[in-house]
């Protein structure tokens, strides 16, 4: 059968997660143009037995061991078959209840769009209203969990970078994208629950670890796709802000990840090189004039 829509979703030792948004995708089961997709990245929680089990018609499949996410998403998406893949993370579901329909619409109307970016509430609880003025419109970047690829896009450009591990992956995409004339959007009318607490993240004993793979994948950025003359100013600006924001407010954490940061950049200088496709400064500057990624959606308060 040739699906015209792939659902991906990566997972690893949240099977509690995922069994609520698959519960939640259930509407999507029985269409006969959608087909589910599932990598295990190593789970120990009997993730890949559920599944299996409880829903045969799903396709998963399993890392033996953990080889993080954009490997996970790589191996992903080279199995997928049909025109489109969205990209749904374990903790994130569709509020919006007729999604296809007006991803497969805008895509059509739109053939330079080679991403669409989905309209995102982070909360453990739903939003208290789902109404939005919000337009669709271009922007720089998308988030990977939380969207949806024309996969003719995806096949020009290269795979996410292994390498980086954790975090860095949209843009990596992005600026691909971009040198090859293809555009990200956002699409608000489809809109998503991600099942996170903001706040309780801070709280959580990776802070550090999590802290350092972005501000390491974000320096990765500057160096591989940034022209050589606004690095330095980047550079100082980002090492700046985590300062005045947290190391000078005591959260020496953020000291530790910064330095662990820096160091992994050092020894990353060799990748860099050989996987650097800098913007021209024209290039960078047109992108840069490009709306920033959205993110984060709040419903407004009545």
């Amino acid at each position: 059968m040739q699906y015209k829509f792939t659902i991906v979703i990566p997972t690893k030792n949240r099977l509690e997660d995922l069994k609520i948004t698959l519960e939640k995708l259930k509407f999507l089961f029985n269409r006969r143009d959608v087909h589910f997709l599932i990598c295990d990245d190593g789970s120990t929680d009997g993730t890949f037995d559920y599944i299996t089990t409880h829903f045969p018609k799903i396709e998963i499949f399993s890392n033996k061991v953990s080889k993080g996410i954009h490997y996970t998403r790589n191996r992903m998406m080279e199995r997928v078959k049909s025109p489109y893949a969205i990209n749904i993370d374990d903790d994130i579901h569709f509020i919006t209840q007729n999604p296809i329909e007006i991803i497969e619409e805008y895509f059509d109307l739109n053939p330079n769009c080679a991403i669409l970016g989905f309209r995102i509430f982070w909360s453990k609880l739903p939003p208290h209203s789902i109404e939005t003025n919000e337009i669709a419109h271009r922007m720089k970047s998308f988030c990977a969990g939380a969207s949806v690829w024309r996969m003719s896009a995806w096949n020009a450009i290269t795979n996410y970078p292994e390498w980086f591990f954790f975090y860095g992956e949209e843009d990596f995409a992005s600026y691909h994208l971009f040198k090859k004339d293809w555009e990200i959007y956002y699409l608000p009318n489809v809109l998503v629950n991600h099942r996170v607490n903001i706040q309780e993240r801070k709280k959580d004993q990776d802070y550090s670890l999590r802290l350092q793979r972005s501000l390491r994948s974000g320096w990765y950025l500057y160096f591989l796709f940034y022209p050589i003359r606004v690095i330095p100013k980047k550079m100082a600006y980002s090492i700046g802000m985590q300062f005045k924001s947290k190391v000078f407010k005591g959260d020496f954490k953020a000291l530790k990840a910064i330095l662990l940061a820096l160091f992994n950049l050092i020894f990353s200088i060799p990748k860099i090189i050989k996987n650097s496709n800098r913007l021209s400064v024209e290039e960078y500057n047109a992108y840069q004039k490009l709306e920033d990624t959205k993110l984060y959606w709040k419903p407004e308060d009545k």
